[in-house]
């Protein structure tokens, strides 16, 4: 049976890609009267702005920012492009659990049964795989944020929709967005939602947000636009909790039997790396 290579080409790194504002042009003063009512041309109704879609945006960052504590699950899927040109989908499913400053439990669970747990307790990040029962570990004080930078840019791992999980996330989406627009006004699950969709220099996203009181993202897609056969990444949330009671050892790992502790990749020096790595057969796997 052929098999499927599985690895994203490109790490998804960042949650919804960061957003900013186009500004739009002003409209100039009419010079002549308007006409009355009566001889007036019809109009189409004016749809929502990019002002409306930055506002609609920035007020879901910053309601998720200043929630202190969350869980929520994610079914997700990811496009991987094979060797042969096409486009392969896998699934997983998250559990994110998030206490700031400096509780955060991430649990995955790939298509093909593997599962992976990554745990910050204010003091150490760990990651564990159980399907191999082994786990690294390595120091950063600091809190949720500093964690998930270091995790992302020094350990060089993978966390879809990282910056969901910053205080900072307002400040990200502000930073980078190219261009965004206000799509339709839909439902999801039969919930109301607002569509937009933006650029950045990387990515091009999607992002349906409720239009009640709790603006929190029910469903994201990241498109890669730079990356060989432009694949994309979606997650649909579900089961948002932004109260959850969570016992204190939820952050904290605790060896199982006979566990091995390994070093992250980045930790190793650049000759053992080298020393050590062998080039994946030519076979397309997951």
């Amino acid at each position: 049976m052929k098999k499927y290579n599985g690895s994203l080409k490109r790490s998804i790194l960042c949650a919804i890609t960061p957003l900013i504002m186009v500004g739009c042009a002003q409209e100039q003063a009419a010079v002549r009267p308007q006409p009355s009512a009566a001889v007036a041309p019809a109009t189409k109704p004016v749809a929502a702005t990019e002002r409306d879609a930055k506002k609609i945006l920035m007020t879901m960052a910053e309601y998720l920012a200043k929630t202190p504590r969350f869980s929520v699950n994610l079914r997700g899927s990811y496009e991987v492009v094979q060797a042969s040109g096409q486009k392969i989908e896998f699934g997983e499913i998250r559990r994110i659990i998030v206490s700031r400053p400096n509780g955060l439990r991430v649990e995955v669970e790939h298509s093909d049964g593997e599962k992976h747990l990554v745990l910050y307790d204010g003091k150490q990040i760990t990651t564990f795989t159980p399907t191999q029962n082994v786990y690294a570990q390595v120091s950063k004080p600091g809190g949720i944020d500093e964690a998930v930078t270091y995790f992302l840019k020094d350990l060089h791992m993978r966390l879809p929709l990282a910056a969901l999980l910053l205080s900072r996330f307002p400040a990200e989406l502000d930073n980078r967005t190219q261009s965004l627009d206000y799509v339709e006004t839909t439902v999801i699950d039969g919930t109301p939602a607002h569509h937009l969709a933006g650029r950045t220099e990387t990515v091009d996203y999607q992002v349906w947000i409720p239009a009640g009181a709790q603006p929190l993202p029910l469903l994201v897609v990241l498109t890669y636009k730079n990356a060989e056969g432009q694949p994309s990444f979606r997650a649909k949330f579900s089961d948002w909790n932004l109260a959850p009671q969570i016992p204190d050892n939820q952050f904290v790992f605790t060896p199982p039997e006979g566990a091995r502790k390994i070093a992250f990749l980045a930790e190793l020096p650049e000759l053992a790396v080298q020393g050590t790595a062998k080039p994946l057969p030519a076979g397309e796997k997951k």
